[in-house]
Parts: C-alpha cells; structure tokens; sequence
C-alpha cells in the first residue's frame, strides 16, 4: 500500500497502441490468393490457423467448438480442464482425436486458478504443438445462491474461477504470444447475459460479477494487448441447452422462465456458438477487437 507522497510521486505504467502500419502486428491481412475460386475464397475467409487452447475443453460447449475449429483448420487443439473432469470426458476426448486424425488433440490437467498450473499448461502445449495462437476460455462454474445467504468462501471461488482464472490463462497465452513475435493469435473468453442484466428467477449474485468482470476485462486486455497481435474478445451466451441446466424440480421451473422470456421461445442449443468461435479465430473476424459478442436468441433485447 502507497502512502499519500508515494502516491503522488509514482509512474503510471502507459499502454502502448499500435500504428496499423504494414510492418506492424496489427496490420491488414494479405489479400487472398488471386488463383482461389469462389469456394476457395470462402473456405480461406473462414480457416482458423495456427494452434487453440481450450479452458474447461472437455465440457459440452468446450469440446463442441473445438471440433468447429478442427473442422475449420486448426493445426492442434489442447484441451484444458480439471484431471477428474479429463477422466469423465476421456470417451469424448479420444472421440474427438480420432475425428481428425492428421492434427494432434490432447488434452491437459490444468486448474485455471492456480496461476503456476497455467503456466505448465502453457508450456506442455509449446513443446508439443510449437506455439499458442488462439485461445477459448470457456471454464467456469455457476453458483446460485441468496445474496444474504452466501458465504465468503462461495463468493470468492465463483470470481476466482471465473474471473480471476481467465485472467490468469490469458496472460500466459499473451505472454507467450508476444515471445512468438508472429501476431494473428486471438483471445476469447466466455461473458455471458448475466454480465448485462440481472437473470430471473434464480439469485446468482456471484455468478453475475464475475461475468460483468469479463466484459471489463476484454476492453482493458484489447486496448493493451492489440500492440502485440492478440485481438481479445467475448461471447456472452444465453442459457445454453446443456447438463448443467438439466434436471427436475425447481431447475426445470426455471428453464420454462428463461424460454417464455426469451424471444425465440427456447435455450441455446450445443454448437449454436461455434460459428461465433470459428469467426473471432479466423480472417473473417481480423478487424473484431474488444467486442462482446451476444448470442442468446434475444434474451437480453427486454
């Protein structure tokens, strides 16, 4: 803690923006190849290239995007996830490898609150696959508990898995980014409609935070980290149709609320997000930067 003179006599680190210039990391992309036809040049607008690392991959939505971005030309894909949720998804996981055969997908134990964890991750992805070019943040855990209710400890763990840990796991991507010096990588962390707006009918005070912590922090890593040649963003999903929303009783009452609320009458299906992580990996998405990109079939429009 600075005191008051300290206060008053300190440096302020400045962000450094980038000129744009063609000898920068942030420059246009090359035209496309004149000898590309039509489809060529869709197929090209579209390809993801280089290698993905996937937070909480072995989740539903984690291992539904990474095959959108295989399918789309990922060069390898690293699944990060808890070693006893790695275990559980282990028939999906070597599913998923014997699907693309010619690319190497592996997957790795990281807890993305554990800052030297991450760093380990990162490292086991660079000695295997070469180097790190996109990263998806899809880790997270949901806590729905009355704000007079909850307890200290459940607070925190909600931020620091959800907030904190996705701090922690695109600071070591960005840093080993910026050791390639090569550009074009991109960050995307997952937000979500409860980063805009208090969701009914469940208290999920916590859960809230750290989502409206995301948005915040995308801004404040693009506006830094564009320099470098890492475009940051996020996707803010809708109730997504998945285990985690599944179930009897109480869950169910709350899944007809979020459908009856939601314009187009239902949740978000498996793979509804995919073609949103294939656009802000790939050229299509090289002038996105900073953006929240919203996809909940229009929850959030009242």
């Amino acid at each position: 803690m600075l005191d008051r003179d300290e206060l008053s006599a300190r440096t302020l680190p400045f962000m450094t923006l980038s000129d744009g210039s063609q000898a920068s990391l942030t420059a246009p992309p090359p035209p496309m190849p004149h000898y590309l036809k039509a489809e060529g040049r869709a197929l090209a607008r579209f390809g993801v290239e280089g290698n993905v690392v996937i937070t909480g991959g072995a989740g539903t939505l984690g291992l539904s995007a990474a095959r959108a971005l295989l399918e789309h030309g990922a060069a390898g894909c690293c699944l990060w996830d808890l070693e006893s949720t790695l275990r559980s998804s282990q028939a999906e996981v070597i599913k998923l490898a014997q699907e693309f055969p010619r690319v190497r997908v592996f997957s790795v134990a990281v807890d993305v609150t554990d800052a030297t964890a991450v760093a380990e991750g990162v490292q086991a992805v660079v000695q295997t696959l070469g180097s790190i070019e996109h990263l998806f943040c899809f880790a997270g855990i949901v806590g729905c508990v009355h704000a007079l209710d909850m307890t200290e400890a459940q607070w925190r763990k909600t931020l620091d898995v959800n907030t904190t840990g996705s701090f922690l796991c695109a600071q070591a991507v960005a840093r080993q980014v910026k050791a390639q010096g090569t550009g074009g990588a991109s960050i995307t962390l997952t937000a979500s409609i409860s980063g805009h707006r208090v969701n009914y009918p469940q208290a999920q005070v916590a859960y809230n935070v750290s989502k409206a912590g995301i948005i915040a922090l995308k801004s404040s890593l693009a506006a830094e980290w564009a320099v470098h040649g890492i475009r940051v963003n996020s996707i803010s999903p809708g109730y997504m149709d998945t285990i985690l929303n599944a179930g009897e009783g109480s869950i169910s009452e709350a899944r007809n609320s979020w459908a009856n609320r939601n314009p187009m009458g239902r949740m978000g299906a498996v793979g509804e997000l995919d073609g949103m992580c294939v656009l802000l990996a790939s050229r299509a998405g090289s002038y996105i930067n900073g953006a929240d990109m919203v996809v909940d079939g229009g929850a959030i429009a009242f």
